[in-house]
């Protein structure tokens, strides 16, 4: 039982942190133009068949093409930021919110067209590694080292760079920050395009661990919007946090019970953070 929950516990944190990569996405777009991308899905379902095309059509270890992944999102946050939501970033939350759902229902209906909703999936496999009496999937184990390491690369660039601050300021006040003659609009498409690229290669890692469709990243949709509630919306490092909670939720839950449970569990969880503490565990208090 104690062998069985380490595991578990284990198994829970390497795919949180992956999760965590996810919601990070979502919850910079949020603080930084307050808009709830609800493309958001769709998004990290695209990074999954782009990783699966890399590796199936081009022949590209899955991990090189979540390069091209990463590219090819920020490309298409830049666009779908100037075509669907520029315009009506300071309209009312709903204008935003009907805008991504256009997008979504446009990239599920394109992609169920090429690519139907048969499941698929990257094999592809690094092994295993025995870190003392765990043995844990070499594949998964590096899709979380690649994830934290690019939460710290978003840390350094969000702190240490001059585009970082500009994205900051901007959060902070874009009004303000246009008036010291920070570009508000590319930094604002900048930003939406970083968390796309956040999405797409959290998918990519995702489908080198599980089967997946055009359609599977709806579920994971909703895990970001549990975690970004947990961590605080607009915070990134709180995003990370909030992905290894709902890991190890998924983890540990099926031990004890059916893991028919752990939906129910997760959206308990979601409801009690939003009625007692809706700044999130991890977000300042308002």
């Amino acid at each position: 039982m104690f062998d069985q929950l380490i595991v578990s516990v284990t198994d829970g944190m390497l795919i949180g942190v992956v999760y965590g990569l996810a919601a990070m996405g979502l919850t910079l777009i949020f603080g930084v133009m307050n808009v709830i991308n609800l493309a958001h899905g769709p998004i990290m379902a695209l990074g999954m068949f782009g990783v699966y095309l890399c590796y199936t059509v081009l022949g590209l270890n899955p991990f090189v093409g979540l390069i091209i992944v990463a590219v090819l999102g920020m490309l298409l946050g830049m666009i779908i930021y100037a075509g669907a939501v520029h315009r009506v970033i300071d309209a009312p939350h709903l204008s935003s919110l009907l805008s991504t759902f256009s997008v979504n229902m446009m990239i599920i209906g394109i992609g169920t067209a090429v690519f139907s909703t048969s499941f698929r999936n990257v094999n592809y496999s690094l092994g295993t590694v025995v870190i003392g009496p765990i043995t844990v999937p070499g594949t998964r184990l590096s899709s979380a080292i690649l994830a934290l390491m690019v939460t710290g690369l978003l840390y350094l660039f969000l702190y240490r760079t001059r585009p970082g601050k500009y994205i900051r300021a901007v959060a902070n006040n874009r009004t303000s920050a246009g008036l010291v003659g920070i570009p508000s609009t590319r930094v604002l498409a900048m930003s939406f395009g970083i968390g796309t690229a956040l999405a797409a290669v959290a998918g990519g890692l995702i489908a080198m661990a599980l089967p997946f469709t055009i359609l599977s990243g709806g579920a994971f949709e909703l895990k970001s919007f549990v975690i970004v509630v947990l961590g605080g919306l607009g915070n990134p490092i709180g995003a990370l946090l909030g992905g290894i909670i709902l890991g190890l939720i998924e983890g540990l839950v099926p031990v004890f019970t059916k893991v028919t449970w752990v939906p129910f569990i997760e959206f308990v969880l979601f409801i009690l953070i939003l009625l007692v503490r809706p700044q999130g565990l991890f977000g300042a208090k308002q």
